[in-house]
Formats: structure tokens, C-alpha cells, sequence
């Protein structure tokens, strides 16, 4: 649970360091004071996009940063998933924003992008706002609630790997059927082609070969003349170039005996004669086989204007594409050949893969049904100690084609009264009773999933005296299992009953205006509770009543 807040150049806040304690915790203050503000610089702990704007004017930068007791919450593997090191009893969130609008944040000191904070403080939080009232009418968020009383998760998982493959399958199946029906409409010009590169043979060395074998025939008199030349001062029988060499052999051999060290020139000449007799040898025989034959060097010319022409004409850049385009051309005949028994075979798959599906959602179906029945209980219980005695509420389900959700559409009606039809919730219920009805819900989930905080932003809108007060009462009991509640707001009923106080205030400094909170003592929660009754004249009877709705004895 959330046990520090710090809060530097946040809009009006300069600095800000306050310690919240478990349990049920309430924030108040005048309307404007700041309180949004700090529900601000949470979110944005929690993920939320940044704007530059909320750097505080003169600031070159806003640090937001909380700590958190998670040592009842098994959040570890998390941790572990995203290589960030774990502190259970005190891991620290913090976020930084330059009035440049440059935006850092940290978990436990290691940078992390703001998905992953998204994904630990979606764990961590649960921050209702009044908007989030409008969340009532929407069919997915019925349906999330629905799934977590439910406790579904594990069969939605298996049905998602199902629904998952069966769609694909179904993507598969379209994208054969337009494919084969473009192939067919073509299968004459496709049939044209391939038999076109079928029938040229194609060998992916080929090209480069045949223009080296081009090139030297274009050029066989000048090889042929270097040749010549090459061979005849190597080998000419007086004055080649081994006919000198042995002559000098002879010279040195001839001194060898009186003169040693023309032993080692002998031994290099002697590797030197054979090594230029191989070569002599080699150009020889290689003169040998320089020849001009003009209709070699036609048919060479041919195949190359052959190979050119195929390249220019599939827009290919060398052979291997064009044997890449022949092989392409072949599937797409054999997709036409065996279409009929592939479309087949993958529309036994895709019904098979539905009916498994169709097994997974009704088992959803079932475990949602239960949850529902589960739910009006508690919600008509809920509801009924807050103040609505003749409420009705139902969850209905109705069944639709498989989606990724499974295949129910899920609606939330209520009526206040018996003589009111049902009807969805969005449209008939007043806004104090949607947030009677948000308040049970949240209590609801509350008990199914162990979120450690819970902040609500003015839930108490549209409500008043002893139902604000079981609101109260509804919080307190939420904050007491491991969980820690805090609500915002205007209600001294609702305030009351906090086991912690504190307030937010607005004051005028030379620098401009600035926001703080402060945790009260029980001197000043009196004073305060007592304000919320009476206004800013506090009077001895505002004091007894505060004194009474704090059970403080005089």
C-alpha cells in the first residue's frame, strides 16, 4: 500500500512530503484547493501521459515519487519478468518531468518505459474519479466486472489460445479463397509463364559464366598474342628466359667448390627453373586451347539475350530471382490444382477449432451466469442499507457469435423502485445512485481482487446524511482487510468516520499560490468536521455535532 508521497514543482504544489497510513483515509478541503492536483501527480505515477504544462512556473523540472508496502500482495513475479530488483516492504515509484517536457520514470531506481509503469501501478492503485461513473454504461467494463466476480481467468486464457488459433484459421481460409480465385482468372498467363522459365532452363551460375566465356572469346587474338609472346620468352632455345637460367646454373656450379656461397643461390635458382617451367608448361598448353569460334560466340550470345530479356521481363534483378519467380509460379498453380481439397481441409480444421471454442465459451457462459446471480445478491444487499429499499437489479447475459471475449454481451439493469421497469443502468439512474451503485460494486471487486490501494475521487456525489454515512461505513470496511481506502471529500459524515484525516489547502505566498496537505490531529479534524457542517462560521453547535459524528465523548 501507498505509505509516502512526494511532490516537488508539481502546478501549485512546491513540495510536498506526506506519509499515508492503511485503513480507511479521507482527504479534504475547500473546492479548488488542490486536491485534484494531487490525484494528478498520482496518475501520474500510475502511467499516465505527462504534460509539460504541470512543471511549476519557474521550475525546470516536477519529481513525483511514492513508496509502497507490497509485502502482502505477491507481486514479485513482475519484478522478475522486467529485471528490476524487488524490495518488498519498500518499493519506490518515481517520476520526473522537465519543463522541456522531457519525461523519466523509475521503479526501485531502474529506468523503466511508462507501459511498465502502467502495468505496476494498475496492481498497486485503483483511482475512482467521477468519470469514471460513466464507465457504468459501457458493456465491456460490465463484463470486467462480471469476469472478476467470475473468477474466469484461467478458462478465458485457455479460450483466448483457442480463439486466438480459430481466427487466425478463418484469416488463413479468406486469404486462400481470394487467392485462388485471383489464380484461377490468371491461370492461363500463369501457366504461360512458368512453362516460359520451365523451358529456359535456368541455372543460377549460368550468367556470369557464360559472360566470362564471352569476354575472352571477344578478346581470344589479344590473348592469344600474349600468349605467344609469354611463352616464347620463357622457352626460346637461346635467349628464353630458362634457356639464361640454366646457362647461370652452370656458371655457379662451376665455382661451387671453391666459392660456397654459391651454394644457396644454386638451391634458389634450381626452385626458381622448376616453378617458371610449370608455367612455361601452363601457357602452353593454355595457348592450346585459345580458339575463335564464331558459332560458340553466337549461341553464347543468344542464351545471354535470352537471360536478359526473362530479367527485363519479370522485373528481375539476376537468374535467382527469375528461379525464385518460377518457384512462386509453380505454388500458385499447385494452390489452384489442390485448392479445392486444401480449402476443405482448413475449413474441417476452423469447425473443429469452433467447436472447441463454442465448449470453452459455454463453460464462461456457466461460471458468468453463477457470478451474476452472485452479484444482484450482493448488489440488492449492498444497495438496500444504502438507502434505495425497493431497488432492483439484475445482470443479464445474452448470447452473441464467439469473439475474443467469449460470446456474451453483458447488461446491467437496475430500477429504483417497483413501479419502474428495468432498465440498462446509464440511462435511469440518478448520480447519486449511480454512485451508490459504483461505491457496491467497487466493494464488490474489492473482496475478489487484493488491490492495496483504493483512492475514490467525491463518490459520495448526490448523496447525503445517513446514507453517506453507510458509504462510510461501506470504505471502512473495504480498508480493513490488508487494503488501504482513501476518498476525497465533501461530506462531514464521510469524514468522520476516516481513521485518518487530512486536509488540503490553498494559501497566497510572495512566490504565488501553492498547495499543501497536512495530516490533522484530533483538535483540528473537530474543526474541520465542524466546518464541513456549518461553513467558515464554526459554531458551538457545529462543534457537538463534529464532536458526535467523531463518537468523542465530552
Amino acid at each position: 500500500m501507498l505509505r509516502q508521497l512526494y511532490i516537488k514543482n508539481f502546478t501549485l504544489i512546491d513540495e510536498l512530503d506526506i506519509e499515508l497510513r492503511p485503513g480507511f483515509s479521507v482527504i479534504t478541503g475547500e473546492t479548488g484547493a488542490g486536491k485534484s492536483i494531487i490525484l494528478g501527480a498520482i496518475g501520474l505515477l500510475l502511467g499516465q501521459r505527462a504534460d509539460s504544462k504541470t512543471v511549476k512556473q519557474g521550475a525546470d523540472r516536477c519529481v513525483i515519487e511514492a513508496h509502497f508496502d507490497l509485502s502482502k500482495y505477491q507481486l514479485e513475479a513482475f519484478f522478475t519478468e522486467n529485471d528490476i530488483d524487488y524490495d518488498a516492504t519498500d518499493c519506490i515509484i518515481r517520476r520526473e518531468l522537465t519543463a522541456a517536457g522531457k519525461s523519466r520514470a523509475f521503479i526501485n531506481d531502474s529506468p523503466v518505459a511508462l507501459s511498465q509503469l502502467k502495468e505496476l501501478g494498475d496492481m498497486l492503485v485503483d483511482v475512482h474519479s467521477q468519470h469514471q461513473n460513466l464507465l457504468l454504461g459501457k458493456q465491456d467494463f460490465q463484463l470486467e466486472v462480471v469476469d472478476i466476480l467470475a473468477k474466469d481467468q484461467e478458462l478465458l486464457a485457455a479460450y483466448h489460445s483457442l480463439y486466438s488459433d480459430y481466427h487466425e484459421k478463418q484469416r488463413q481460409l479468406e486469404e486462400l479463397r481470394e487467392e485462388t480465385e485471383r489464380n484461377r482468372q490468371h491461370l492461363d498467363f500463369i501457366q504461360f509463364q512458368y512453362e516460359e522459365l520451365v523451358n529456359a532452363h535456368l541455372e543460377e551460375e549460368e550468367q556470369d559464366e557464360l559472360e566470362q566465356l564471352r569476354e575472352t572469346m571477344t578478346h581470344s587474338e589479344d590473348i592469344k598474342t600474349a600468349l605467344y609472346e609469354a611463352q616464347t620468352h620463357l622457352s626460346a632455345d637461346e635467349q628464353g628466359i630458362l634457356s639464361l637460367l640454366r646457362k647461370s646454373l652452370a656458371a655457379l656450379r662451376s665455382i661451387a667448390t671453391v666459392y660456397p656461397v654459391t651454394q644457396e643461390w644454386t638451391e634458389r635458382m634450381d626452385n626458381c627453373q622448376i616453378e617458371l617451367k610449370d608455367i612455361a608448361e601452363d601457357v602452353a598448353a593454355q595457348l592450346e586451347t585459345v580458339d575463335f569460334d564464331p558459332s560458340e560466340l553466337e549461341r553464347i550470345n543468344q542464351r545471354l539475350d535470352l537471360l536478359y530479356d526473362l530479367q527485363k521481363k519479370y522485373h528481375a534483378e539476376d537468374v535467382a530471382a527469375l528461379i525464385r519467380q518460377c518457384e512462386e509460379l509453380k505454388r500458385q498453380l499447385s494452390i489452384i490444382e489442390n485448392s479445392d481439397e486444401t480449402l476443405a481441409a482448413l475449413e474441417t480444421e476452423i469447425a473443429t477449432l469452433q467447436e472447441k471454442c463454442q465448449r470453452q465459451a459455454d463453460k464462461i457462459t456457466k461460471q458468468r451466469q453463477q457470478a451474476a446471480k452472485e452479484i444482484e445478491r450482493q448488489m440488492l444487499e449492498r444497495l438496500v442499507t444504502l438507502g434505495m429499499p425497493h431497488v432492483r437489479f439484475e445482470v443479464t447475459l445474452q448470447k452473441k457469435t464467439l469473439r475474443k471475449d467469449g460470446q456474451d454481451d453483458i447488461s446491467f439493469l437496475f430500477s429504483a423502485n417497483t413501479s419502474s421497469p428495468l432498465q440498462p443502468i446509464s440511462q435511469v439512474a440518478s448520480g447519486g445512485e449511480i454512485a451508490r451503485v459504483m461505491l457496491s460494486l467497487k466493494a464488490m471487486i474489492s473482496g475478489a481482487v487484493k488491490l492495496p490501494t483504493i483512492i475514490f475521487d467525491e463518490i459520495d456525489t448526490g448523496v447525503s446524511g445517513k446514507i453517506a454515512e453507510r458509504m462510510a461505513e461501506i470504505m471502512q470496511e473495504m480498508g480493513a482487510h490488508d487494503r488501504q481506502v482513501i476518498s476525497i471529500t465533501h461530506l462531514p459524515q464521510i469524514a468522520a468516520l476516516g481513521s485518518t484525516h487530512y486536509h488540503v489547502s490553498k494559501q497566497e505566498t510572495p512566490s504565488g499560490t501553492t498547495t499543501q496537505m497536512q495530516l490533522l490531529n484530533m483538535e483540528q479534524r473537530v474543526r474541520e468536521v465542524a466546518q464541513m457542517l456549518s461553513g467558515s462560521d464554526i459554531t458551538p453547535a457545529a462543534i457537538e455535532n463534529a464532536k458526535e459524528l467523531l463518537k468523542i465523548e465530552n
